[in-house]
C-alpha cells in the first residue's frame, strides 16, 4: 500500500481543487442555487426557524441543518458561492474524519487513510463535498451513527455517544430517512451477528435524551410557525414522493419518474472511477480474506442500505447513493489490502482522473469559457451593465435570484414585462420565448448577452443612432 505521505498529498490536491471550485464555479441551477438562495433569505429575513422558498413561503421539503450551515457562512462572509458552500465542506471534512478514526480502530492508519482517499475521490462524493444541498449533511449523520454503533458495541462509550449524535444530525439534515438508512443495516447485522446483550454497552438513556433534546425543539417550532409542516414532510416527502411516480403533491418541483432499480445504475456512476475495479475485487476475494469480526458484513450492509431502500422507488436522484459511499470505500480498501498485493498505481490513477476532470471544469469556469455549459445565470447577471432593475420573463432561475440578492422580478407575460420595463432596466428572456418577445418589442430592446437558456436584453434609447432593427435570434 502506498505511503501515508503520498495519500496525504492526494487528499491535499483534492482539497485545493475543491476550494478553487468553491470560488470559481458558479452556483448551478436548480438544486444548488435553490438551497443557497434559501440560506441567503434566512440571513436576510432573520428567520432561522422556517427556511423560505419565496419570501413568506415556507420550504417544508427538508429540515434546516444544511440551510443553517450555508446561512452561517453567508452571515460571516457575505452572499457569495464560497460562503454558501463553506458549511457543506465542513460536514465533508467531519465525515472523512470519522471514517478515518473508524478505519484506524478497525485496521491501521495507512489502510484508513487510503479509504479516506478513495471516498474523497469518488465522483459523486467529490462533487457533493462542497455542493449546497442536503445529502452531505445526511451522510455525516449516517456515518457518525453507523461508526458510533459499531464502536459502541466494542465497548467504547465515546463511540456509543457518537451513535446518538449521528441520529440527531441525520434527523435535522433530512428527517426520518436518516434513521431508516442507519437502523436498517444495523438491525440486519444484529440479526446476522446475534449477541443482543451487547446492546447494553450503548448509553441508551442519556443518548436518547440528548437526541430528543437536539431534534424535537426545531420540529415543534416549525409546526407551530407553519402548521401543516409535519404532515407534508413526513407523509408527502417520505412516502408519497417515493411510491407515487410524478407525485403531484410536490410543492417545490415535479417528481422524477424512473424505472425501479435505477438506483443501482446511479451507484455505478456515482462511485467512478472506482466502480470498474469491482470485478477485480470480486475476483481477488476468491482467495478469501480474514474475517473482520463482523466488520465486513457490517460495512457491506451499510454500503447497500441506500440501494436496497430505494430499489422500489420510482422517484430517485443520484445523490441518494451518497450515504453508503464511505462504507463502500472502507470495505473495498480493506479487502483490497488483505486479499493480495496492494499496488498504489490504481489509487494514483483514480485520483488523477478526478483531478483532471474537475480541475478542467474549475479552470474553464475561471476563464469564463462556455464549456462546460454549467446551468447557471451567474455570468448573465454579471453582464448586465445598467443600474436599474432586472426582470425575468416566464421562467425562474434560483442562481439569478442569488446573484441579484433576491431583487430580480419574475414576469409572466410580455405585456406585463412591457408595463414594468423602464430606462436602465434589463430583461432576461428564455430562448424558447424569443419569437414572441421579438413580435412584441421589435427593435426597442437589444440583446447584449446570452447563454444556452436565456438572453439578456436592455432597452435602446430613442435617440440612440445605433438603434437596431428587428431583434434577430442569435445563431
Amino acid at each position: 500500500m502506498t505511503r501515508i505521505r503520498a495519500i496525504l498529498s492526494g487528499l491535499l490536491l483534492l482539497l485545493i481543487v475543491r476550494l478553487l471550485a468553491m470560488v470559481w464555479v458558479p452556483l448551478t441551477d436548480p438544486t444548488e442555487a435553490r438551497y443557497a438562495e434559501i440560506a441567503r433569505k434566512m440571513v436576510e429575513t432573520g428567520n432561522w426557524i422556517t427556511p423560505q422558498f419565496d419570501y413568506g413561503v415556507p420550504f417544508w421539503a427538508k429540515p434546516p441543518l444544511h440551510t443553517w450551515l450555508s446561512a452561517l457562512g453567508i452571515e460571516a462572509f457575505g452572499a457569495t458561492p464560497f460562503a454558501a458552500r463553506l458549511g457543506v465542506l465542513a460536514t465533508t471534512l467531519a465525515t472523512l474524519t470519522i471514517l478515518w478514526l473508524w478505519g484506524c480502530t478497525a485496521t491501521d492508519r495507512r489502510t484508513a487513510s487510503a479509504a479516506v482517499l478513495v471516498a474523497a475521490s469518488s465522483g459523486l462524493f467529490f462533487v457533493a463535498a462542497a455542493f449546497v444541498q442536503t445529502d452531505m449533511a445526511l451522510t455525516l449523520g449516517v456515518t457518525a451513527c453507523m461508526a458510533g454503533f459499531y464502536g459502541g458495541l466494542q465497548g467504547s462509550r465515546r463511540w456509543g455517544w457518537l451513535f446518538f449524535l449521528g441520529l440527531a444530525v441525520g434527523l435535522l439534515a433530512k428527517g426520518p430517512v436518516a434513521t431508516v438508512l442507519s437502523m436498517m443495516p444495523i438491525t440486519a447485522w444484529m440479526i446476522w451477528r446475534g449477541n443482543w446483550k451487547d446492546l447494553g454497552r450503548l448509553p441508551w438513556v442519556g443518548g436518547v435524551a440528548v437526541t430528543m433534546a437536539l431534534v424535537i425543539p426545531w420540529y415543534a417550532a416549525a409546526e407551530i410557525a407553519t402548521p401543516g409542516f409535519l404532515r407534508y414532510f413526513i407523509v408527502g416527502e417520505h412516502i408519497q414522493r417515493f411510491l407515487q411516480p410524478g407525485w403531484s403533491g410536490d410543492l417545490y418541483g415535479s417528481g422524477r419518474e424512473h424505472a425501479k432499480g435505477t438506483i443501482w445504475l446511479y451507484w455505478v456512476a456515482a462511485t467512478l472511477p472506482w466502480s470498474p475495479l469491482l470485478p477485480a475485487l470480486i475476483w481477488r476475494l476468491r482467495r478469501g480474506a480474514p474475517d473482520g469480526g463482523g466488520l465486513y458484513a457490517y460495512l457491506f450492509m451499510f454500503a447497500l442500505a441506500p440501494l436496497i431502500l430505494f430499489t422500489p422507488a420510482a422517484n430517485v436522484i443520484i445523490t441518494y447513493v451518497l450515504p453508503g459511499v464511505p462504507a463502500a470505500a472502507l470495505l473495498a480498501t480493506i479487502l483490497w489490502v488483505r486479499t493480495g498485493p496492494a499496488s498504489p498505481k490504481w489509487l494514483i490513477l483514480g485520483v488523477a482522473e478526478i483531478l483532471l476532470v474537475f480541475g478542467g471544469i474549475t479552470v474553464a469556469s475561471f476563464l469564463g469559457l462556455d464549456f462546460p455549459p454549467l446551468p447557471s445565470e451567474a455570468r448573465l447577471i454579471a453582464a448586465f451593465p445598467g443600474t436599474g432593475r432586472l426582470g425575468m420573463l416566464n421562467a425562474r432561475s434560483f442562481s439569478a435570484e442569488f446573484y441579484t440578492q433576491g431583487k430580480i422580478t419574475r414576469l409572466n407575460t410580455t405585456e406585463e414585462l412591457a408595463a414594468w420595463l423602464a430606462s436602465g432596466d434589463g430583461a432576461i428572456v428564455p430562448q424558447r420565448d424569443h419569437d414572441a418577445f421579438v413580435d412584441r418589442f421589435g427593435g426597442a430592446l437589444k440583446p447584449i448577452a446570452e447563454d444556452r437558456k436565456f438572453l439578456l436584453y436592455i432597452p435602446v434609447p430613442a435617440s440612440d443612432p445605433t438603434k437596431p432593427g428587428p431583434v434577430e435570434r442569435p445563431e
